[in-house]
């Protein structure tokens, strides 16, 4: 802040009695009456008050807001434009809709209980081993729609040779997914292990109900219940949570933490201290100031609040001051030292209060910030980032942080520090030099990326999520700042101002539930091999030998618990697969918002078969693209890598032909793409051309922010990064669901774009001209953006324009210029085209511009493949 003696000398180790106290006097009472400026911000729903998901039976075609699921082109109706009523639900094939809780198995009064496959008798000299599931007949919908796993096909070929085809693969996304609300599904106990390899019981195991022994399906051993699954009848175990659902939850609530806040007395709210760079010049400052009092306001009453500046010095505000913003001042030339930030926290300040407390004292501090005065360029602005975030890890931890306006509660979950920055980090511990000309610039970014990854890992082990939120035009050095959100479990976002954008994600980020300490360990029958993990987490090192005397799990330490991020797990076939079914489980170990201890159990089986048809035809091209994106992406560090990574996706489609397709009659160089993936080739084709691994982005930083946020996301958020989903509008309001293509850009319509972190919404030139119809189409357009995106975080970029405008090139550089391609290709892929006549087919055709890049159809054709019919 500029108005600040700097004259006033720093201790490295100040007493409580000789810290230098810096003020700025709160407005007075009729001006403090007089609200502040700032933009509306969006209403944003406290997660209890969250609507839960409704999901309609999988026998059914599902309707959800107006969304049809049983034709190709769905037409998305919501209670009369513009008002929609609640958020919109997934949409047709290939947006697949899951159950948001798992469903219990059936059961039928006449079978016997279910088994995974054949197995052995075993007997205790009077009871036969009983089933658990019913034989192969059984319901695949049962997994196929687990929602916390989603395999990339619901049948294993037992072919090694075919099955282990790199350029197709086989795979799982793994997500902890949200909280199970109480009833059956959660025991309240220590979990039954196997002995030998450490894997649950779970619904698939045939249980010696005589003597309550039961059978792991990982590993084929014997294992006791300690009694527990001793009963008469093989209905009477049918009670028991993990022998009746995919998915259990092992809750132990003791008080095995101080502080710990039981579920029924009240949620536990982590603190959230705000890191703001205070060299910003005044446009951006008042944009940033506007965000941060919304942002403030949505907080909930008892979230614990903190904030910090920083530029050459770090200042923390002290909250225990009302009548003037007051903050104690360290140097940014070097890291904070213990005694320093001892006499910080034990001294008389109060640097972390609860909103309910300090909501007025909250608002003066952000009036009183002052733009940047001295008349140095941005990217010339000493910022000592670094230092400033140790020094909020260090009033998190510091005991004295606790004690905040009486209350004594330590909180659940992680805590937060988002930082608002504005440029990079040029001064302190992690600088850079100001300029990249500088000649030993190479060598200090080196140090300054190993000096925030030990950063970032500081924050993970005290249990912080550091998020990252950069705005303004001053590049902020993304490679440096990256390592420091990534080790902490928390994002990088870029944003091109402080506006309403910024502020949506300043609130997501702080209203995020995570869960902390958490480690995932991957089990699968002995036929198949987990080769590769790639997600939000590093190699876990987990000693189970002492317990389980053979255990091969795959253990990852998870970085952050989120229901927002998910894992991508590739799998191969140790050799050929001779029993009907393969078993996965998947285990969760984490610590929630309510400091009890969880472990997630999510067991699933899948049959195999020697058909590549059968094998072919149960691939789910959508999660098949996924897991190919996150697996090229994880290479594509450069944009040279990227370059080469779109010479990988040519190769994988001329494999996946090769392999499983066959060759065009009187052709010895063509081959049929494999009827079964007709949709695969226009998912990696999106993906190729996209902002992922094509040319549409500008600077190679935007390019790392979403590919380090694309590696980590969950399945809904990184379909809509591979593919866009385009939606036009249509009379009355509703809307209707087609292909990427430019085909669908017709003057008369309104189409909206969601591209994951950006939405675009295109308004056709005649559409434009007629003022009250082009302004309800635009309007709806907006409130379906806005509800699409409700619940994403990050919150993506919002923008509108008109047909032929300048920014109109953003919205059709992402579509796939299907214009080129001979009419009854057209046709069979954008069948909507048949409604014109031959004067409009013409008049439409001649309304866009050429350019040299290809449609999906001739992409196809260079790499002499040609596509299947759509199905």
């Amino acid at each position: 802040m500029a108005e600040r003696p700097r004259s006033a000398s720093i201790s490295p180790a100040p007493t409580p009695e000789s810290d230098k106290k810096q003020g700025h006097a709160l407005p007075s009472s009729s001006s403090a009456s007089t609200p502040i400026p700032r933009y509306p911000p969006p209403p944003i729903m406290h997660p209890s008050q969250i609507p839960p998901t409704f999901v309609s039976s999988p026998n059914l075609p599902p309707v959800a807001n107006g969304v049809q699921l049983g034709s190709p082109f769905p037409r998305i109706s919501p209670p009369g434009p513009p008002v929609f009523s609640s958020p919109l639900q997934q949409a047709a094939v290939p947006f697949r809709t899951s159950p948001s809780t798992p469903q219990p198995v059936a059961y039928s009064s006449a079978s016997s209980l279910p088994t995974s496959s054949s197995p052995a008798n075993f007997s205790n000299g009077s009871v036969e081993l009983q089933h658990q599931i019913s034989e192969v007949t059984e319901d695949l919908s049962q997994y196929a729609e687990q929602p916390n796993v989603l395999f990339s096909a619901h049948k294993v070929l037992k072919q090694k040779k075919l099955a282990n085809v790199n350029s197709l693969g086989f795979g799982a996304l793994v997500s902890t997914g949200r909280e199970v609300s109480p009833g059956p599904q959660i025991v309240q106990r220590d979990p039954h292990r196997c002995q030998n390899c450490g894997a649950y019981p779970n619904l698939y195991c045939n249980i010696l109900i005589g003597s309550g022994q039961w059978q792991c399906v990982i590993c084929r051993n014997l294992n006791g219940s300690d009694g527990e699954y001793v009963a008469p009848s093989k209905a009477d175990l049918q009670i028991l949570p993990e022998l009746s659902y995919l998915l259990v939850d092992y809750v132990m609530t003791g008080n095995k933490r101080p502080g710990f806040i039981p579920p029924s007395t009240s949620k536990a709210v982590a603190p959230v201290v705000l890191v703001i760079d205070e060299c910003l010049d005044e446009q951006h400052l008042q944009h940033l100031q506007s965000s941060l009092h919304a942002f403030v306001d949505s907080l909930p009453p008892t979230t614990r609040l903190g904030i910090v500046l920083y530029g050459r010095t770090v200042s923390v505000y002290d909250f225990s001051e009302e009548s003037t913003a007051s903050a104690d001042v360290l140097s940014g030339e070097k890291s904070p030292s213990e005694e320093a930030l001892r006499a910080l926290i034990y001294g008389t300040g109060v640097y972390l209060s609860p909103i309910h407390a300090s909501l007025q004292v909250a608002h003066a501090i952000l009036s009183s910030l002052r733009p940047y005065k001295l008349n140095v360029p941005e990217s010339y602005r000493d910022r000592c980032l670094g230092a400033a975030v140790e020094v909020a890890l260090g009033i998190i931890r510091g005991p004295a942080a606790e004690i905040s306006r009486g209350v004594l509660k330590r909180p659940g979950g992680s805590s937060r520090v988002i930082v608002c920055a504005g440029g990079p980090s040029t001064y302190g511990p992690g600088l850079v030099p100001h300029s990249l000309s500088h000649p030993n610039y190479a060598y200090m970014e080196s140090s300054a990326v190993k000096w925030m990854e030990d950063l970032g890992r500081r924050a993970y082990c005290g249990n912080t999520v550091v998020d990252i939120l950069c705005a303004g035009t001053c590049p902020v050095r993304v490679p440096v700042l990256l390592p420091l959100a990534k080790f902490s479990g928390g994002v990088l976002v870029l944003h091109d101002d402080f506006g309403e954008a910024f502020g949506v994600n300043l609130q997501r980020a702080a209203m995020r539930a995570a869960g902390s300490h958490g480690l995932l360990e991957i089990r699968c029958s002995d036929d198949m091999l987990v080769t590769q993990v790639v997600g939000p987490g590093e190699e876990g090192h987990v000693d189970n030998h002492d317990s389980f005397a053979s255990d091969k799990a795959v253990a990852v330490q998870m970085l952050s618990v989120e229901k927002s991020q998910c894992f991508a797990v590739s799998f191969k076939n140790r050799g050929d697969i001779k029993s009907d079914f393969v078993y996965f489980q998947f285990s969760f170990q984490y610590s929630n918002i309510y400091q009890a201890d969880v472990s997630r159990v999510i067991t699933l089986r899948l049959p195999t078969v020697d058909s590549v048809s059968a094998y072919l035809e149960s691939i789910q091209e959508d999660v098949a693209a996924v897991l190919i994106g996150k697996r090229t992406l994880l290479r594509a560090k450069s944009a040279t890598d990227a370059l080469d990574m779109q010479l990988t996706i040519d190769e994988r489609i001329k494999d996946v032909a090769n392999k499983f397709g066959s060759l065009v009659p009187n052709s010895k160089h063509h081959r049929h793409y494999p009827k079964e993936l007709s949709t695969l080739p226009e998912l990696l084709f999106h993906l190729r051309r996209g902002p992922l691994l094509g040319n549409i982005i500008g600077h190679e930083d935007e390019r790392s922010v979403l590919r380090a946020l694309f590696l980590n996301a969950s399945f809904d958020l990184s379909l809509r990064m591979v593919a866009p989903r385009c939606l036009m509008h249509r009379e009355g309001g509703t809307f209707e669901e087609l292909p990427a293509y430019d085909l669908a850009m017709q003057s008369d319509a309104a189409l909206v774009l969601d591209h994951g972190t950006e939405v675009f919404i295109w308004l056709g030139a005649e559409l434009a001209a007629q003022e009250g119809k082009g302004a309800a189409a635009l309007a709806a357009c907006r409130t379906l953006a806005a509800e699409l995106t409700e619940q994403r975080f990050p919150a993506p970029r919002i923008l509108s324009f008109k047909e032929g405008s300048s920014q109109a090139r953003y919205f059709v550089s992402r579509m796939i210029p299907a214009h080129k391609d001979p009419a009854y290709e057209q046709e069979s892929r954008f069948p909507q085209l048949r409604t014109l006549n031959a004067d409009q087919r013409i008049k439409f055709k001649s309304s866009f511009i050429h350019f040299d890049d290809p449609s999906l159809c001739e992409w196809m054709r260079e790499l002499k493949v040609l596509l299947p019919e759509p199905r």
